[in-house]
């Protein structure tokens, strides 16, 4: 059974942040010796220990954390163990009462790597060796106080078949290596930087490497690898490049060197996570290193220059500067997601980059934080850690720091990171330490943002506004209110930065002067929402203005109450582009909602010409910034509009939102066909922002003519035919998935024989096909489950097909027999004892049950007991499946 399966009369135990204890004991120095083999790997640890004062009982025993690890020797002090000098509990952990107060332990364990289907601790994948220790994966390697505040030396001392295994990688810098007996060698690694045990990382195997160098700012040069696959090689160089940018914005931006003389990556396809920071050793999945203009899309190409900025980035936030405890979290990870934001921002568009975030937060965040599972950005309890690596932890958290940086300003806040990492350099710090250093340097009082890391849920803030002719006087009243979430049914007022201007009624922007202001400012201004009610008043206005408020997501909050003929105006008119296109995208929305109803009494869906004639502005002025009009265009997701409605209606969500399209396609037909033809690249392939931006329109121009008939699927099918670029062939495959043309099945053969020996574009042929819109998806996925190239133990895998049909794919998934939630349970079921990590996080889509109406609700329900009734279900799947039905 896998160590993280509970036994079936158990019932898992939260662990709360109230009860935060130091540890007994701290570790100075930890000595590793690994003799790899992959069914009988041996590890040898030396940890020089003293007690910690700060736990309070100086007779507490030494306590450490082992999971299905095999003792085979045990000394402390150079004394071997007796058996009844120490005990190895029911978790797995080692406990000896009596230790001395300074000592040395000693152990010697057996684990067996090639069994490992979790993917945590250390592994195999290919015939070689990985690891994956975060967030307690290390005691599945050897006894150790698996816990971020305990932070340690490693010297780490790798031994194995030179033939089967040359590479051999640990954290830090090489030290020595060697010849061993027996065909074996050895390589000596030594980290000189205090890390936590989740840091730790290892990789060894028959592998490849990219190499480059890249000189710091103080003139040491640095040497860069990538480790891949043989054959890999050519590409690998998008994430080289995107290293170095990273690396020199981060001096040039917060002041901070890279502090090892090697930096490495080494890419596996068996990964539960995106990529890890472990210190000058990361560990990426393929996804986010490998790509080509052949194989990867635009969003790949993208998604691999924010995650290798964001892993470089922890380098500071993160390892050198760690979390004391996993409620911390996104201290490390919302301070580090901000800044690859703030990165890939400086990289191209801005303004597109933020629309592009908030996207995301909005499809993600913002349904967790109104289901079962919503949490504070700083939890108060779990049962299984992995469950907290949320985009509320990381998006959410991200738009707090945020929230500070709006507050105090970018110089205060550059300011405010030199003292945060002055101050806390190889500590494991809190929350708190970090709000205090921004405090201190900008000289602002942050206490109340600590509301936003310890309140759940997404605040509502709506406008009320009155002009007073005579007076020239304009009255704006913000009010906020927080809906409640599991365990916090009252909520206090959040301080809320509101960026805002006016315009007058042509459009143009009015100088600002708040009652006792002396004089108007230009542009945008900030107020600040702290109470339940706040009310601005606006001297010598001189006409009825329009407020534009929100400008850049300056907060993140649900916006409502704008009325309709306010979003057209702003969606033309206003200068801010987040609130332009976010007015469409409110705009969008209500006339889906109106079609929704609409389709419930019975009634035509109709059509607002308004929409049209927007599309039709949009593509006229799209050459200045063609990424914008391509985000223009794009209609809010079904997920995202369902999460406007109370009770959600998945078909007719469907059914409105496809009329749409359509009738945009057919009512803009000319236009469409005329902007798709104009943006038809003849050059070469270019991964700049301008051409990313022109294939996105391009693409979004096609979509609509393919929703609007024949022609469209033919120019689909010629798209895919040419086979220009991954991102036009698939875009293409994507719209051809979706009819019943025999276009369909001829492209989806041709791409498989084409790349079934291509795992990562394998994955998005099964993608597409599970996010298919055509009725019979849910046969299609089962079948697809059983097709000879999926592998359920392959993470990548059971995302491209189970994730992405449980959570792409809502009007399939909703299917009223309840057949796609049938689906996504039988998949948890099997795949929680193999993998219950990755289990977790598919499930998530059942639990969101109480927003479907009762009929559907029903099914979700009976699925999710289904699984609950499980004797020995992962502490992960367990936690998520019985908070749902809670």
């Amino acid at each position: 059974m896998p160590d993280t399966q509970r036994d079936a009369s158990a019932t898992p135990q939260p662990i709360r942040r109230q009860d935060y204890r130091p540890p007994a004991f701290l570790v100075d120095t930890v000595e590793l010796v690994f003799d790899l083999d992959p069914s009988a790997t041996t590890v040898r640890a030396r940890l020089a220990l003293r007690r910690n004062r700060a736990h309070g009982d100086l007779a507490a025993p030494l306590r450490l954390d082992g999971e299905g690890l095999e003792l085979l020797e045990i000394a402390l002090d150079g004394v071997p163990l007796p058996p009844n000098r120490y005990r190895i509990g029911p978790d797995g952990a080692l406990c000896i009462p009596n230790a001395p107060g300074i000592c040395t332990l000693e152990t010697r364990v057996r684990i067996a790597p090639d069994r490992n289907t979790e993917l945590s601790g250390l592994y195999t994948s290919g015939g070689n060796f990985y690891t994956q220790c975060e967030a307690e994966g290390f005691r599945r390697i050897t006894f150790f106080p698996d816990r971020p505040d305990v932070m340690a030396r490693y010297t780490v001392t790798l031994i194995a078949d030179r033939a089967r295994w040359p590479v051999l990688l640990s954290n830090g810098n090489p030290e020595g290596s060697g010849a061993a007996q027996g065909g074996k060698h050895w390589v000596r690694w030594v980290d000189p930087h205090p890390k936590p045990s989740y840091l730790f990382a290892l990789v060894a195997g028959d592998l490849v490497n990219v190499h480059d160098t890249f000189t710091t700012r103080s003139g040491r040069q640095v040497s860069l690898n990538i480790w891949v696959r043989r054959g890999d090689e050519p590409r690998c160089g998008h994430a080289m490049e995107s290293l170095k940018r990273a690396m020199r914005w981060d001096e040039e931006t917060f002041g901070l060197e890279y502090d090892l003389d090697v930096f490495n990556i080494a890419a596996v396809s068996d990964f539960n996570m995106g990529a890890m920071e472990n210190k000058g050793l990361n560990i990426f999945n393929t996804k986010y290193v490998l790509a080509s203009p052949e194989t990867a899309t635009d969003a790949d190409w993208q998604g691999i220059e924010t995650v290798v900025s964001h892993e470089y980035f922890h380098n500071w936030t993160g390892n050198r500067v760690t979390c004391r405890d996993w409620f911390q979290l996104s201290l490390k990870e919302g301070l580090t997601v901000f800044r690859d934001q703030e990165f890939s921002a400086d990289q191209g568009s801005r303004a597109v980059k933020r629309i592009r975030d908030v996207r995301g937060l909005r499809a993600a965040q913002f349904p967790e934080d109104a289901g079962p599972m919503a949490h504070p950005v700083r939890p108060d309890s779990y049962i299984e850690i992995e469950n907290f690596y949320t985009p509320t932890v990381y998006q959410k958290g991200a738009e707090v720091v945020r929230l500070i940086h709006t507050r105090i300003g970018a110089a205060a806040f550059r300011k405010g990171m030199d003292l945060y990492i002055a101050r806390h350099d190889n500590q494991a710090v809190t929350i708190e330490e970090f709000v205090q250093a921004m405090q201190d340097a900008s000289g602002e009082d942050l206490s109340a943002f600590m509301g936003w890391y310890s309140q759940a849920g997404t605040p509502e803030v709506t406008a009320e506004d009155a002009y007073d002719p005579a007076a020239r006087r304009y009255t704006l009243t913000l009010r906020q209110r927080t809906p409640p979430t599991p365990g916090q049914p009252e909520k206090r007022p959040l301080p809320i930065p509101v960026a805002m201007g006016l315009l007058d009624p042509a459009g143009q922007a009015l100088p600002t002067r708040l009652a006792g202001e002396n004089e108007a400012r230009a542009g945008t201004r900030m107020l600040l929402l702290d109470q339940a009610e706040r009310r601005f008043v606006f001297e010598d206005v001189p006409a009825p203005p329009v407020p534009s408020l929100l400008r850049g997501f300056s907060a993140p909050v649900r916006l409502g109450g704008i009325p309709r003929e306010r979003l057209r105006f702003l969606a033309v008119h206003d200068t801010d582009p987040f609130v332009r296109w976010d007015s469409h995208q409110q705009y969008a929305t209500a006339l889906v909602l109106d079609m929704v109803a609409a389709h419930r009494r019975g009634e035509p869906l109709g059509f607002d010409p308004a929409l049209a004639e927007a599309v039709t502005t949009t593509l006229a002025g799209a050459d200045d910034d063609p990424a914008f009009a391509a985000e223009v265009l794009a209609l809010p997701s079904e997920g995202v509009i369902a999460d406007q409605m109370e009770v959600a209606d998945p078909e007719a969500i469907h059914l409105a939102r496809e009329h749409l399209r359509r009738e945009i396609g057919r009512r803009c037909a000319d236009t469409l066909r005329a902007a798709y033809e104009a943006l038809t690249d003849t050059g070469p392939y270019r991964i700049d922002g301008r051409g990313i931006g022109r294939r996105a329109l391009r693409n979004a121009c096609l979509g609509y003519l393919a929703a609007a008939g024949e022609e469209g699927v033919r120019l689909a099918k010629a798209q895919f035919d040419a086979q220009a670029n991954m991102t036009d062939v698939l875009a293409a495959l994507s719209l051809l998935a979706d009819t019943d043309a025999p276009a369909r099945e001829e492209a989806l053969a041709a791409f498989h024989a084409r790349w079934r020996g291509d795992e990562l574009v394998l994955d998005k042929w099964f993608a597409i096909q599970a996010m298919s819109s055509r009725p019979d998806t849910v046969a299609a996925v089962r079948a697809l489950y059983r097709h000879p190239d999926f592998d359920l133990r392959n993470p990548n895998r059971a995302r491209a097909l189970i994730g992405a049909f449980a959570s792409g794919n809502p009007a399939r998934f909703h299917d009223a027999s309840g057949e796609g939630y049938r689906f996504l349970a039988d998949a948890v079921i099997a795949l929680d004892p193999i993998n219950g990590a990755t289990a977790a996080r598919l499930v998530s889509p059942l639990g969101l049950w109480r927003r479907q109406a009762p009929e559907r609700a029903a099914l979700m329900r009976r699925e999710l007991e289904r699984i609950l009734a499980l004797p020995c279900l992962s502490r992960g799947t367990f936690e998520k499946v019985s908070k749902a039905l809670a």
